[in-house]
């Protein structure tokens, strides 16, 4: 393993949220310390929910314009991991084994696949272990 760490939807989102000052400071740190370090990975899953999210959740969505600049400009840039077979069957191993929902699985197999040694996220058991990922909660 290696320095890299995975980033969850949800701290993407965090990011844009001014209602948690708090949790969006912690949110753009991780995001612009996985930028400038080149440590900071993120999936196709994550690409997907944020637009989701951003377009449609958002107090105030974003258009598809700045959703699609926020991508090319931030996202692109941390964007490695993308839908394969081998995904989707590691998903499944890590959702018998450790009876996560199959999208958490998924993010999780992603975080391994990418050879994260962290996967940050708010969503997951703070500080559980998998294989060589350990989970942590930055906002903890």
């Amino acid at each position: 393993m290696s320095d890299r760490y995975f980033l969850d939807t949800n701290i993407i989102v965090y990011s844009f949220d001014v209602s948690d000052p708090q949790k969006q400071k912690t949110a753009k740190k991780l995001i612009t310390d996985g930028l400038i370090q080149n440590q900071g990975v993120i999936s196709y899953q994550v690409v997907q929910e944020f637009i989701n999210v951003s377009t449609r959740k958002f107090e105030t969505p974003l258009s598809i314009k700045d959703c699609r600049q926020y991508v090319d400009s931030v996202l692109d840039q941390m964007w490695e991991v993308y839908s394969s077979k081998d995904l989707v069957y590691s998903a499944f191993d890590i959702h018998e084994r450790w009876q996560y929902s199959f999208y958490d699985s998924l993010i999780i197999a992603a975080a391994i696949e990418a050879s994260c040694n962290i996967l940050y996220s708010e969503d997951l058991q703070h500080k559980q272990k998998i294989y060589s990922l350990q989970i942590l909660n930055p906002f903890v």
